[in-house]
């Protein structure tokens, strides 16, 4: 019995470090993965997946004009018309000081938007789709406006049904 015991430890122990010198050089990497799929009757998205991430205005020293942000939308309503609205209103550059706040413009297909929904795509030009571009644009800074400042425009895309006819 002691024979058995002694021959097969040495093998346990055999199998053991092979099995540790391959993990040693085991390296591994997770691959996160995404995918958004509209609807065939609504959709409202960027071309760009990665757009509004982290988008950055950057300063013209020349000028003192901060550039503006643009990106092409898809709009599809295949029951009516699309609007939009910004949610709380227009937004604003904000460096922590409420008296710095630097007013945004933001623009969809042409149409300023605000707090109120309006429309932005019409129920002809939103069957098919439109490729829509938005536009966000600051105000020119002034001479004490300075440092780092942030700001997140919420948009909101509504489906909206056709009026009937009076």
């Amino acid at each position: 019995m002691f024979k058995k015991f002694a021959i097969a430890a040495p093998l346990a122990l055999l199998a053991l470090n092979s099995s540790m010198a391959f993990a040693a050089g085991e390296a591994n990497h997770t691959v996160n993965i995404k995918a958004n799929i509209p609807t065939t009757v609504f959709h409202a998205q960027p071309r760009d997946p990665n757009f509004g991430r982290d988008e950055s205005m950057s300063y013209n020293i020349v000028s003192g004009e901060l550039a503006p942000l643009t990106a092409i939308y898809d709009l599809k309503n295949t029951n009516g018309s699309v609007h939009a609205y910004i949610e709380g209103g227009p937004a604003v550059l904000f460096n922590g000081n409420t008296s710095q706040n630097i007013p945004l413009t933001t623009t969809l297909h042409g149409v300023q938007l605000d707090g109120t929904p309006k429309e932005v795509v019409n129920d002809a030009d939103s069957t098919p789709g439109v490729g829509a571009e938005l536009r966000i644009s600051a105000a020119k800074p002034s001479a004490t406006q300075r440092g780092a400042y942030t700001s997140a425009v919420a948009l909101v895309f509504d489906a909206v049904l056709p009026t009937p006819a009076p």
